[in-house]
């Protein structure tokens, strides 16, 4: 993901720009049904991409996954997109908050991370043998299901729709924050409720507690990627270089290699492979971010490329649950469908709005 914080001059009034009179800070705020539209938006986009853009539902489920986890997906969505917004952070701050929703998800709400009988009830049951070849010893984790169900998580559940929605929205709106405090309590109980459901229902954890030990180091290894998406250095605009970034559309190549290369080779060779080429992916786009001419668009091609390939490749996996071929195929088929047209009408959106709209780099 770029790793900018995306300033627009007019966003925030500052010490060296006041807040005139004759133009109050609340007579620029949109009215409340406008700010509310894209915090739906994300609510119901969230869970869709996380649990059905990559094959997991059939059609039949579409709906009642978004409606099962919109608390708990779009909730955590919303409170990370509005986080960075409020400090006037950009995606550094968004992409490090969003792993450590994948390890709090992951670790302590589903605990699937810690759980080697989690998938045995879905038709993924048989890729238990390669995540156990990547035990970590004493806590007892996969590695390579760790890699999966984090970066999955950072890149369809939070990324993705945030980038999305983000593009939909004129310039003026696209980086400031939609909710004050009021709204952000109630996603926040929102977001509590929702988790505590997964972590109740016998469905979410399957009745599996980690041991303290694996609580634990779930538990700090959030904080610490808390703590370190918060630091000032994510809030400060640095100067750009002078060559230019690459089109768009050359931002995602990076994003695709990751994709296909992912799952080369088994074990940990494998895994080496794929944080190498993720680490390497992140620090590319990190710095054509820091070129002039980054905008919008690049942004939207390295936040969607991940849910592109996803919606690709579900034609070549099985949902969690059997389904018939027609309803898994027409799940495949809907897919495909929103996500070019969620993608394109973006895309669309950029070039006959704000086609030289810029994001500044950190």
């Amino acid at each position: 993901m770029p790793i900018g914080p995306d300033p627009v001059a007019a966003d925030h009034p500052t010490a060296d720009r006041p807040v005139t009179a004759d133009r109050p800070a609340a007579a620029a705020r949109p009215p409340l049904r406008r700010r509310l539209l894209p915090v739906i938006a994300l609510l119901l986009l969230a869970p869709w991409a996380a649990e059905c853009s990559w094959g997991g539902f059939a059609i039949d489920d579409f709906l009642p996954v978004v409606i099962f986890l919109g608390p708990m997906y779009g909730g955590a969505a919303i409170l990370i997109r509005e986080t960075a917004r409020h400090l006037g952070a950009g995606w550094p701050t968004i992409v490090l908050l969003a792993a450590a929703f994948g390890v709090l998800q992951a670790g302590l709400v589903d605990q699937s991370l810690f759980n080697s009988d989690f998938l045995d009830d879905t038709q993924y049951a048989d890729t238990r043998a390669a995540a156990e070849a990547t035990l970590v010893p004493g806590l007892e984790f996969s590695l390579r299901q760790a890699f999966d169900y984090v970066g999955n998580h950072i890149v369809l559940t939070i990324c993705a729709p945030i980038v999305l929605i983000e593009s939909f929205l004129g310039p003026e709106r696209r980086l400031k924050p939609w909710l004050g405090r009021p709204g952000l309590a109630v996603v926040g109980v929102l977001y509590l409720l929702g988790s505590l459901l997964i972590f109740s229902d016998s469905s979410g954890r399957k009745n599996f507690l980690a041991s303290p030990l694996q609580l634990a180091f779930a538990a700090v290894l959030v904080l610490v990627l808390v703590a370190v998406a918060l630091l000032p250095r994510w809030r400060r605009a640095r100067p750009r270089r002078s060559r230019r970034a690459p089109h768009p559309l050359w931002v995602g190549l990076p994003i695709v290699l990751v994709r296909l290369g992912a799952d080369l080779t088994p074990g940990w060779a494998g895994v080496a492979i794929a944080l190498a080429l993720a680490a390497a992916t992140g620090g590319l786009i990190a710095y054509w971010s820091s070129r002039s001419g980054w905008g919008q668009r690049h942004v939207l091609v390295s936040g969607s490329a991940g849910l592109v390939m996803a919606a690709a490749f579900a034609y070549l996996v099985p949902p969690y649950s059997p389904a018939s071929p027609v309803a898994a195929l027409a799940g495949d088929v809907a897919v495909t469908v929103i996500t070019v047209a969620l993608v394109g009408g973006a895309w669309w959106r950029l070039r006959r709005a704000s086609p030289t709209v810029h994001v500044g780099a950190s």
